[in-house]
């Protein structure tokens, strides 16, 4: 007898252990690890993951398990190994852990339905199911019968039948092709009547190409015909349909025209030695490519991975979500052709779903996409990159809250291959890291083509008050934008806000209109002339007074892309300007469209959010204007410093990229903050080394590590008592050196109605701090499930928020 150890798809702590179930005899062979199957639990039917299979339980009377739902495993050994590790190192379930790993079409979809079990007279049932063995449960709860049938259900007189769906579904089309023999089909062209030549055409192309599959369509365009002639055929039984698989691809019908490796640089050819000898010797080694916007860091990335493909191995390369613009896919598929295969959040559940069978079908060796694309069922990696490795975006805000260059290391010891961890502004965990030998240093210093990095002018924002200009622009910045208007060359203006104006204020009595839900400020949008809270979604309209004080002294403050595009369109009417945000790409594809129509030059500005900050490279980008550099700068996050200098170096770098020198103007109403002078003068290892004395003095990281536990409950004071008793359970058991801060309300304290605290736990060496923290999340276990309360613990958190 088999026994299976399953992870059930419930995701509660009371659950999240193995339950065993006995193999069916005639399933004995084929369930394997790493599959889903559909199980009994209770009075229900789920989706599990066989985690490991033995041959005894300890339980008696076992059930079984229903049916497998996978014919092979979609989990390998390695990705099962790094869900347990997952689990562990971020505190969440093993079912968000394995869940975490698939794409979205995996997950169970989960129907009820209402079965009669009796025969016999009753009108009430006849009256429901009117002559059907069973409804859905949909249908029962719209019409109101669920009370009286749940009388009935304790009669035994119907049942709930609970059924697991899945949600992915493989495309298909029906391919047309000729089953006859060369002799039979000149047979029948013979017998094709003289007034049917049309039929004979078709027949003579399958003549000449004998193996041609193709939809209907398709072949009356090839052969010149109608598609009643290829009907006829069909109803003759000379031509046969079948159904096949097809693949969605969302780059059908693109050309990608085929690229070849460029000549490296001196500086290229020492940063990628250590790297090839690494992927050759199978060494693993994690190297921060420390190199200048412009410096030629994708063409190391493409080298690598050519010199891993000619070992017969794989590679993943990440990249943040909003630099997956089609320019980084066309330098991957350009180079690599059908080889790669691309995961990020612009596809479709059914194309995503798609690449990833690619992907384990061995179809493709080279898997390019955002965060999650680390879990790239790949068996043979040899190299594992990570491009901007400062990004926010690799961190998870929610469960399971991992951090992708953590699993990249993980995989990278499993496959004994190198990691790249790339940009020109890390993180100051990494470059210490590199500072100290943990990481090998590879640096490049210079652009590739020997161009300066552009002149960064840095504007006070005050002095032009103070000179009576109350407009957007500085009058530096305004004078450049007509300069190269004139020139017909291209800017690119970063505002890192959407909306139209942060927030409508009363003059008369300082009344801001604030969420119902959260403790944020509303923000304007003027295209749906809607006030929008950015937390929780709350819409509302704008008042014409003050719902306070009556004034009609109500006035909007605060600058976001829609005023700065409506202003741009008073000052300068003749530009053409693409705005690019959050509102204005939500379209599956608007993206793509966009950058593509600024590369084609059917536009003169680009003013975006942070999303265009990295990852453009247009030779005609001569001005980049920075609206306001202060937007991050006082948030309170002790990464705002580190933040605001990353972002202005990054959008800095998309000037002067190719033979036009570049210009950029910053302004800003702290130009004496460190991180914005050395912004201007591109200088990484001074702002390094000042931000790294503020960390230390505060005892931020790197010097000390961090853990964030955030309650929230709808009643402030169980929030508040959760948070206290928290703190108080956690200074009991760290160490002496080891600081806790809190519990505090959080910087927006309330969020969907539920009040938020937080507790900051800083330590340098904490060994049994997650064993502490799995006994305090078990403690509370009863609260969480009883009493609506929630507990979020982040290992190495991003956001303070």
């Amino acid at each position: 007898m088999k026994i299976a150890n399953v992870i059930v798809d419930i995701p509660a702590m009371q659950t999240d252990k193995y339950f065993d179930y006995r193999i069916p005899e005639k399933w004995e062979t084929a369930i394997q690890p790493g599959m889903r199957v559909i199980v009994p639990f209770g009075p229900r039917t789920i989706q599990g993951f066989v985690a490991g299979i033995k041959d005894r339980s300890e339980v008696k009377n076992l059930r079984e398990i229903i049916a497998p739902q996978d014919l092979a495993p979609v989990l390998n050994a390695e990705l099962l190994a790094l869900g347990d590790w997952l689990a562990k190192e971020t505190l969440c379930l093993k079912i968000s852990a394995y869940q975490a790993m698939l794409p979205a079409a995996m997950k169970a979809k989960y129907e009820k339905r209402i079965k009669r079990q009796d025969g016999g007279a009753n009108p009430f049932l006849d009256e429901v199911f009117k002559g059907h063995d069973e409804i859905s449960w949909k249908e029962a709860q719209q019409k109101g019968f669920l009370p009286f049938l749940q009388k009935e259900a304790k009669n035994g007189s119907v049942e709930v039948v609970y059924e697991v769906k899945s949600k992915a579904n493989k495309k298909t089309v029906r391919l047309i092709f000729c089953p006859l023999s060369k002799d039979e089909l000149e047979k029948r062209m013979e017998e094709v009547p003289k007034n049917a030549p049309k039929q004979k055409q078709v027949l003579q192309f399958f003549l000449e190409n004998p193996d041609a599959k193709m939809a209907s369509p398709e072949l009356a365009e090839t052969a010149g015909v109608s598609r009643a002639v290829i009907k006829t055929l069909l109803e003759k039984g000379w031509l046969e349909e079948k159904q096949e698989e097809s693949y969605r691809d969302p780059y059908a019908g693109r050309q990608f025209q085929k690229s070849v490796p460029h000549a490296l640089t001196a500086e290229q050819k020492q940063a990628i030695g250590p790297v090839l000898s690494a992927v050759r010797e199978n060494r693993n080694e994690t190297f921060l490519l420390f190199g200048v916007t412009g410096s030629g860091k994708t063409e190391i990335y493409l080298q690598s991975i050519q010199e891993v493909l000619n070992q017969g191995k794989e590679a993943i390369v990440l990249v943040p979500e909003i630099s997956l613009t089609p320019q980084m896919v066309n330098r991957f598929k350009s180079r690599f052709g059908k080889d790669v295969a691309v995961l990020h959040s612009g596809l479709s559940v059914g194309e995503k779903y798609d690449e990833w069978r690619k992907i384990t079908r061995k179809e493709a060796k080279v898997v390019v996409g955002a965060r999650s694309a680390i879990f790239a069922p790949l068996e043979n990696l040899g190299i594992i990159i990570i491009d901007e490795e400062h990004e926010n975006s690799y961190k998870q805000e929610d469960n399971p809250r991992y951090h992708a260059r953590d699993v990249a290391l993980f995989r990278s010891k499993n496959h004994h291959c190198p990691v790249i961890l790339g940009s020109a502004t890390p993180s100051l965990e990494s470059f210490a890291r590199a500072q100290k030998g943990v990481y090998t240093l590879l640096k490049m210093g210079k652009r590739m083509n020997n161009h300066p990095l552009p002149e960064v002018s840095i504007v006070d924002m005050r002095e032009e008050l103070r000179a009576g200009n109350r407009s957007m622009f500085s009058r530096e910045l305004f004078e450049k934008l007509k300069d190269r208007l004139e020139k017909k060359q291209q800017t690119v203006l970063l505002l890192n806000k959407r909306g139209y104006s942060s927030f409508v204020m009363c003059r008369d009595c300082g009344y801001v209109q604030q969420c119902p839900n959260c403790d944020i400020s509303l923000t304007y949008h003027r295209s749906t002339n809607e006030m929008k809270c950015h937390y929780c979604g709350y819409e509302t309209f704008v008042p014409a007074t003050c719902p306070e004080c009556g004034s009609s002294h109500i006035r909007y403050f605060g600058t976001g892309t829609q005023k700065v595009e409506e202003e741009l369109g008073r000052l300068l009417p003749e530009a053409h300007v693409i705005r690019m945000d959050v509102d204005t790409t939500g379209h599956k594809g608007a993206h793509e469209r966009m950058l593509q129509s600024f590369a084609n030059g059917e536009a003169d500005i680009l003013l975006g959010t942070q999303m265009i900050a990295k990852g453009l490279d247009f030779p005609n980008i001569t001005l980049v204007g920075v609206l306001n550099a202060d937007t991050m700068l006082h948030l309170p996050d002790f990464r705002a410093s580190e933040k605001t200098f990353q972002l202005l170096t990054q959008v800095s770098g998309r000037a002067g990229r190719h033979q036009l020198e570049g210009e950029v103007v910053v302004q800003t109403y702290t130009p004496e903050h460190y991180s914005i002078q050395f912004a201007g003068e591109q200088d990484y290892e001074r702002f390094y080394r000042q931000e790294m004395r503020m960390r230390k003095v505060g005892a931020y990281p790197p010097f000390y590590y961090l853990t964030l536990i955030t309650v929230s409950h709808e009643n402030v004071m169980k929030a508040m008592s959760a948070a206290e008793k928290i703190a108080g359970f956690m200074r009991n058991r760290v160490s002496g050196g080891s600081v806790i801060l809190g519990p505090s309300a959080c910087p927006v304290p309330r969020v969907k109605n539920r009040y938020r605290y937080q507790c900051l736990i800083k330590y340098k060496r904490e060994p049994r701090l997650n064993e502490t923290l799995s006994v305090l999340l078990e403690h509370f276990q009863h609260q969480i499930a009883s009493e609506g309360l929630s507990i979020a613990v982040d290992v190495n958190p991003n956001m303070m928020m």
